[in-house]
């Protein structure tokens, strides 16, 4: 007479395969957003961190030359890095552009945001307009108050 244990196969049942795919995937439903936005938090500050570097280079090239503003990044002379996103960064002067230059970076009344220059990423869509309030701006990185906000 043979003996029944030895002859059952030992593994998973269908029932327990399906627990643990249950599980799984409820962690996995838990994990992914978490980590996503913990990335784009991350993303975000080093935004900010990089603006408020390349302000400081800004800054210092005025004092090094009478008060003027470079007219573009290259012109600084250091290697200007892509934002998190793999976008450049933006720069206007405003000095330079005058008046009646568009393009500037505006409040929700149309204010301008800096009266030297204007300093932002475009952010994780690409997509940037003047006021800050429009759909396509909510989600840059600007300088503001000359400076003074990021």
């Amino acid at each position: 007479m043979t003996d029944r244990r030895n002859d059952r196969i030992k593994g998973f049942g269908l029932i327990e395969l399906m627990i643990v795919l249950v599980v799984a995937s409820l962690l996995m439903s838990i994990a992914v957003p978490a980590y996503d936005r913990y990335s784009q938090r991350a993303r975000v500050a080093g935004a900010i961190g990089e603006i408020g570097s390349i302000s400081l280079e800004l800054e210092r090239f005025r004092l090094n030359n009478g008060d003027a503003l470079p007219a573009t990044l290259a012109d600084l002379g250091i290697d200007i890095p892509l934002d998190p996103w793999g976008q450049p960064y933006v720069y206007v002067n405003i000095q330079a552009a005058g008046p009646g230059f568009g393009g500037l970076r505006k409040d929700k009344n149309l204010n301008p945001l800096n009266t030297d220059f204007d300093l932002y990423s475009i952010g994780k869509d690409g997509a940037s307009v003047g006021p800050l309030s429009a759909k396509d701006s909510r989600d840059d990185i600007v300088r503001a108050n000359n400076g003074d906000y990021i």
